[in-house]
């Protein structure tokens, strides 16, 4: 079987790495990868976001199987363009994509079906924000406010503010943090108290099958201090969701957002991402992701011990539902190494040492994201 993986980071990585330990998988391509990936897979020169060209190469090298690793692909409808060729992909469709790609259509998904969240208004302008934040609905002068660029903003989009006055120059910055299209609307919260968690999960569009929980820290600095990331480090353990608190979590957000994407005209099928708060009052889901997340993905596929194809097959096919999936038992933790200035204004071009010594190291493994090797080794 051949198969393509879609993205150049550290997740992109270990969904290679998966792929790479299946005996049915012959031959093993990454758009466009980097210098980690490079040494497992055949890394081709096209962006994420060359849907057409991704497509086309898809199809001229008769590929089985495509997976996509990111969120920006999914919003651009790489799914539906390779389905209407015929090609196999892994991922939700341009529709259920929009409940990552827009925090306003998200919200207002999970007002229309039931799905406990925080409240929120959507403001479509940083005056509007600025007026709804005046207006005491969401807390007053000193309560915690949650402020969301609407668009994708590769995990950064979010600021959760101490008090209004922060709210406001979160609200006055969002577009030079983000960028102007992703911050054209902008989302306000409540700010939920408790554990925080994730949820991550294969879907066939009726069925669903959980990954470990995990645990994801954002901030930047030691002590969860200073701005959000993409993710500075995540761990999975049993210890992160009973039972009990699973059962709840499938019965009160799972099952009504599986159900609501059907009764809205789509099937959500690939990757489903719950970043949920578990508060006093029960779990309230913070926001959906439609892929796997980085860096919670190298934490999770370490403990992947069934076939990453069959569990691929299995979802286009629509019987998870009558698979097991193995994971080895334990826990497992990844941590994040990062390029100075990170996440403002990286420096890029940094030599990057000690690799050797650290895949050396009994149970460690090494997850490149966008890295390059040397021309002259």
């Amino acid at each position: 079987m051949k198969v393509l993986v879609i993205g150049s980071g550290g997740r992109e990585h270990a969904i290679c790495r998966a792929f790479r330990k299946s005996v049915r998988v012959s031959e093993l391509f990454c758009a466009n990868g980097n210098a980690g990936i490079a040494e497992m897979a055949t890394c081709v020169p096209i962006k994420p976001d060359e849907i057409g060209r991704l497509a086309e190469f898809a199809t001229t090298n008769a590929i089985d199987l495509t997976f996509v690793g990111g969120e920006t692909p999914l919003a651009l409808g790489i799914v539906d363009e390779f389905e209407s060729r015929g090609l196999a992909i892994i991922g939700p469709c341009k529709a259920a994509a929009q409940l990552e790609a827009s925090k306003s259509f998200a919200k207002d998904f999970m007002a229309r079906h039931g799905v406990p969240t925080a409240k929120y208004v959507t403001a479509h302008s940083p005056g509007f924000a600025i007026l709804e934040l005046e207006s005491g609905d969401l807390g007053g002068e000193d309560s915690p406010v949650v402020v969301k660029a609407d668009g994708l903003a590769a995990g950064k989009g979010v600021v959760v503010a101490a008090n209004r006055a922060e709210a406001i120059a979160a609200i006055n910055e969002m577009a030079e943090l983000v960028g102007a299209d992703a911050a054209e609307r902008i989302v306000l919260e409540e700010c939920l108290f408790g554990k925080e968690v994730s949820l991550l999960m294969f879907a066939d569009g009726e069925d669903f099958a959980l990954m470990p929980a995990v645990r994801d820290h954002k901030r930047i600095g030691e002590g969860d201090t200073g701005p959000n990331t993409g993710g500075m480090g995540t761990f999975t353990d049993a210890s992160l969701l009973s039972d009990v608190q699973l059962e709840e979590i499938a019965a009160n957000v799972i099952i009504p957002t599986l159900r609501g994407c059907q009764s809205e005209g789509f099937r959500f099928r690939g990757i489903l991402f719950l970043g949920l708060m578990m508060t006093d009052a029960g779990p309230k889901l913070l926001e959906y992701n439609v892929r796997f997340g980085d860096p919670e993905t190298q934490s999770i596929l370490v403990r992947l011990e069934s076939d990453l194809v069959d569990i691929c097959e299995a979802m286009l096919a629509g019987t998870l539902g009558d698979m097991s999936i193995d994971w080895r038992p334990g826990s497992s933790a990844c941590v994040v190494l990062a390029a100075a200035n990170y996440p403002a204004k990286p420096r890029v071009g940094d030599m990057i040492s000690g690799v050797e010594l650290a895949q050396a190291v009994p149970g460690v493994e090494v997850f490149h994201a966008g890295t390059s090797a040397l021309t002259d080794g």
